[in-house]
């Protein structure tokens, strides 16, 4: 298939630029045999006893930093993986590429050396303190390109969900943007319980796609954890007759990365994983997602899960009645495609 397939007109007034007031207030699309308009706080009329949500428990961290190169230019930085405590792979802005062995000087004077360039991504190591400390005194929240503005102290919170634990993303799992500690309670009076995996949602997830041909598009690779307590609960679930259902894009690529061998298994790794219409889906029944870019990756993973013609007469249906897009926009629930 090629890229321009996936290509789609998206209005700039539907670009949310801001959450809503609430989390449950966005709104929800439900697609399964007909289109369903509704509101997240409704999702459990939609869902059933013995369900299982899959969440991700990835923390967002506040990875854009401020500062000047030892020659004085003025640079951009935003982490894009944090190594270990004092080193990290990470882009720099700047008017000019910083050297391998220069310092950066940030805004709170701290300092790291760049160590290392490789396609574009620079290696480096942090000389005054841990480099979580450094962000949390002055990093600013990560917010996605097309959100045209600065970020403020309202998205230190919402662009975050209320179960984030494990620092290590620089942009939010956003179908986990919706839930609140309420809603998730309910659910579970329900009988829909939940689980956790990790994904640390890269940089790279704001990346197009640039091939024509989609088949020779290479994801950038994000660390990844299931651990055995989730891997028990999705197996109880399957044995049950209950459904998984993943929310976000994230959650489905940890799940379907820990289980391509056929079995899933507890595990800790990377993974690059790239799902694209013909992806034989191994665990993920249905899928809480939100409406993405036109061209990119996450578009060819939902097309995947429900079919090419059914996600785009999805997407014009949500523009038809306005929902708002990308991070802070409105959501859906989709079913998987039988066959």
């Amino acid at each position: 298939m090629k890229l321009s397939d996936f290509d789609f007109d998206l209005p700039q007034s539907l670009i949310a630029q801001h959450p809503s007031p609430n989390r449950t207030d966005s709104r929800l699309l439900v697609k399964n045999d007909k289109f369903i308009d509704s509101h997240f706080s409704q999702l459990g009329s939609f869902l059933k006893p013995k369900d299982l949500l899959i969440l991700n428990d990835t923390k967002v961290i506040p990875a854009r930093l401020f500062g000047h190169k030892d020659s004085g230019g003025k640079v951009e930085v935003l982490i894009e993986r944090l190594i270990d405590e004092f080193s990290a792979l990470v882009m720099i802005k700047s008017s000019r590429s910083p050297k391998v062995g220069s310092f950066i000087i940030l805004e709170n004077d701290s300092q790291f050396q760049v160590t290392e360039k490789k396609d574009g991504i620079y290696h480096i190591n942090f000389k005054t303190g841990s480099i979580l400390e450094t962000l949390n005194e002055i990093g600013h929240i990560p917010l996605p390109p097309y959100i045209d503005r600065d970020d403020s102290k309202e998205d230190a919170k919402r662009y975050q969900t209320v179960y984030a634990k494990n620092d290590g993303a620089v942009a939010a799992p956003t179908a986990g943007l919706h839930f609140d500690d309420e809603l998730l309670s309910n659910l579970e009076k329900q009988g829909i319980n939940h689980a956790f995996v990790t994904l640390h949602v890269g940089a790279g997830t704001f990346q197009p796609v640039k091939v024509d041909d989609i088949k020779n598009h290479k994801m950038h690779s994000e660390q990844y954890e299931i651990d055995p307590k989730t891997v028990d609960k999705i197996k109880h679930t399957k044995a049950s007759g209950g459904r998984i259902v993943a929310v976000g894009t994230t959650a489905v690529r940890t799940l379907e990365s820990a289980s391509t061998g056929g079995e899933l298994i507890s595990q800790k790794g990377d993974t690059d994983i790239f799902i694209y219409p013909g992806f034989n889906f191994q665990l993920v029944d249905a899928m809480i997602t939100n409406f993405h870019l036109p061209k990119s990756s996450l578009l060819m993973l939902v097309s995947a899960f429900i079919g090419f013609e059914e996600m785009h007469q999805t997407y014009q249906h949500a523009i038809n009645k306005e929902y708002r897009f990308f991070s802070y926009g409105d959501a859906m629930l989709l079913e998987r495609r039988s066959g």
